[in-house]
């Protein structure tokens, strides 16, 4: 080998560590806080996956089970966004705390639910008795637009404030006569036999919405950031159809928790819908008029009538769909 040649291989191959060095250190970074839920499997196996990081993006993926705490992380610029329902950052949504859906990553099927006794046939069956629910969260936001359907409102219950956990361990132990809660208390219910799933989320479809969400100033700097997400989330949802049975196993041990094995996981996956590309588009189709406009007007109507909202939330306040015609 010529000396010239041996100079240009060894100047190639410096070149190539410090290109692969720079694409590194070029890399964008994103941090999203969000629950223990089924729905966020995707976020994690476009991480695992390299999805997300073929596009230029590192994701660093929070568990965190307390909302109000993320959601406080997102406003210090500890964290750049969330994963959580429409409902729930809504009522986070302030002048001065400016934030914006710009993914749907799912919705729930049937991983929400109403535990009730044998024989009840309707909520209004239920009315005078004793409901435990997590008041402020999702559970009461959807149990209102349950009330909603049957002309009936939370006077006419007896609410006690728990979390769904503890109100589906409640229900089990006779403590009280109905729970809104959410998987795995159904299943575990249905299982031991205990009562019946008077309704869950399967009757309502597109009412529970999982997004990410992500700082405005976060979009403004690193368009490039919010294109890589939706890219390896579509890439990830496509990854899902076609590879189930690793999709689930990866998305087990990335979101952990309850849903750590494979078989709970899958279980649960069984009452959600994920957001791919074409969900994505038909959620959004039609801004404020369409179905996505629609439940954040119904959010507005009833986090509003609890005096839950820090503003007057408008469509455009809430979400930017720039991002999801990426390819």
């Amino acid at each position: 080998m010529t000396k010239t040649l041996s100079r240009w291989l060894k100047a190639s191959i410096a070149g190539g560590v410090a290109l692969v060095a720079a694409t590194a250190a070029d890399a964008g970074t994103m941090k999203l806080g969000m629950t223990t839920w089924v729905g966020y499997g995707p976020l994690f196996l476009a991480r695992d996956k390299g999805f997300f990081k073929e596009n230029g993006l590192e994701i660093d993926l929070q568990i965190i089970e307390e909302a109000s705490i993320y959601m406080a992380a997102v406003a210090a610029g500890e964290l750049d966004g969330n994963a959580s329902t429409i409902d729930e950052i809504m009522k986070y949504r302030s002048p001065e705390f400016c934030f914006k859906a710009v993914y749907a990553l799912d919705d729930s099927h049937g991983g929400d639910g109403i535990l009730a006794p044998e024989g009840v046939k309707s909520l209004v069956d239920l009315k005078g008795k004793e409901v435990g629910m997590n008041e402020g969260s999702v559970s009461q936001f959807w149990f209102n637009i349950l009330l909603k359907q049957e002309g009936l409102t939370e006077s006419d219950f007896k609410i006690t404030n728990m979390t769904a956990d503890d109100a589906a361990a409640a229900f089990m132990a006779d403590r009280i006569p109905v729970a809104v809660t959410w998987e795995p208390h159904l299943t575990l219910a249905k299982n031991a036999k205990k009562g019946q799933v008077l309704i869950d989320s399967s009757k309502t479809p597109g009412a529970i919405v999982d997004v990410v969400a992500l700082n405005c100033a976060y979009i403004e700097k690193n368009p490039k950031d919010v294109e890589a997400l939706v890219k390896g989330l579509y890439k990830a949802n496509e990854f899902i159809k076609t590879n189930q049975k690793e999709a689930y196993e990866i998305m087990a041990k990335g979101v952990g928790g309850w849903l750590s094995k494979p078989e709970d996981f899958t279980s649960s996956a069984a009452g959600v819908n994920f957001y791919g590309v074409e969900r994505n588009a038909e959620f959004f189709k039609d801004g404020k008029d369409g179905e996505s406009g629609k439940l954040v007007t119904l959010g507005g109507e009833i986090w509003g009538s609890f005096k839950k909202l820090k503003m007057d939330v408008k469509y455009d306040d809430l979400v930017d769909t720039t991002f999801l015609g990426a390819k």
